[in-house]
């Protein structure tokens, strides 16, 4: 991990978080936003989801425009916890080509172990991965 310098005024330092510390802070949680292209233009959407080895795995309604706009799209993922009392908190950022699990196989032994949906996505529609080709992370405090 590495050391970024402060921020002036401020007495936290920010690091540089390792591969394998985003890993296991991704599988600590269950919420995150998809981040994508929508009409030119950023969006993020709120999701509940699973890492699956080194794959954000989630589920989104059929026809709904999140599984239309990330599959076979280079796509982010973020995580991050933040406690504004104490200054502290880290932030995790994956980007990878999303897909369609399509494999009945992996898609039975992912089934049970998939979070219940954020919000309005349905429980059918599509299982969407992320491959995290690309993770950074870092702390505050």
């Amino acid at each position: 991990m590495n050391p970024l310098p402060a921020a002036p005024g401020s007495a936290q330092a920010v690091v540089e978080l390792s591969r394998a510390d985003c890993l296991q802070l991704l599988a600590a949680c269950t919420y995150g936003r998809v981040v994508f292209t929508e009409r030119a233009l950023p969006a993020a959407h709120p999701v509940s989801y699973l890492l699956d080895a080194e794959e954000v795995v989630f589920r989104t309604a059929g026809g709904g425009k999140l599984a239309a706009a990330t599959l076979r799209n280079i796509v982010a993922f973020q995580v991050d916890h933040i406690d504004a009392e104490t200054e502290t908190g880290w932030s995790v950022l994956g980007v990878g080509q999303a897909y369609e699990v399509t494999d009945p196989a992996r898609l039975m032994a992912l089934m049970p172990r998939l979070p219940r949906p954020w919000g309005a996505q349905a429980v059918a529609g599509h299982v969407i991965a992320i491959p995290l080709g690309r993770l950074t992370g870092r702390r505050l405090g």
